[in-house]
């Protein structure tokens, strides 16, 4: 499931720069499930063994036309907002580390924003694969650390199985 924790700086005591802490965490996964065993009626494999080399049972996917990974950012960024009662207009910078963008112009981020009515802040994607989302989380640490943003949100999200289709 892809997290979004909402980054943001402390007020920083006299004569020292902010520290960033996580503040809120919040996710989203789409509605629609498929299972092992229907996965199986569509491709070579069985419930017995997917289960038994990865432990799955079932993965949420992604479906309807034109839907992408911006689309299930939007959701956990959204939420994450009415969870912290947080203002599009309050955040100074906005992340998504994924390896599964739906364009490369322009960015995941950038399409987030738009969705979410966040305006005029500087956005974009780390794709840095597994540990993307640590690298988002540190360049959003330096953000905050050195003054160019006081609230950042971080999503990492990717649609690996989009829809899957005999």
């Amino acid at each position: 499931m892809g997290k979004t924790p909402n980054v943001k700086a402390t007020a920083p005591t006299p004569g020292k720069s902010a520290r960033a802490a996580n503040t809120a965490v919040h996710g989203y996964v789409p509605p629609d499930v498929l299972n092992n065993a229907e996965l199986a009626k569509l491709v070579d494999t069985s419930d017995a063994w997917i289960t038994e080399r990865t432990g799955i049972k079932e993965r949420h996917i992604l479906k309807g036309e034109g839907l992408g990974t911006s689309h299930m950012g939007a959701e956990a960024v959204r939420g994450l907002l009415q969870k912290t009662s947080t203002a599009p207009k309050d955040i100074d910078l906005l992340i998504c580390a994924t390896t599964t963008p739906d364009f490369v112009f322009p960015s995941t981020a950038n399409l987030i924003c738009d969705m979410v009515g966040i305006r005029n802040i500087g956005s974009f994607d780390v794709q840095a694969a597994c540990s993307g989302f640590i690298y988002a989380l540190a360049i959003a640490t330096q953000f905050i650390e050195n003054g160019g943003a006081r609230k950042v949100v971080v999503v990492e999200r990717d649609t690996d199985l989009a829809e899957v289709s005999a």
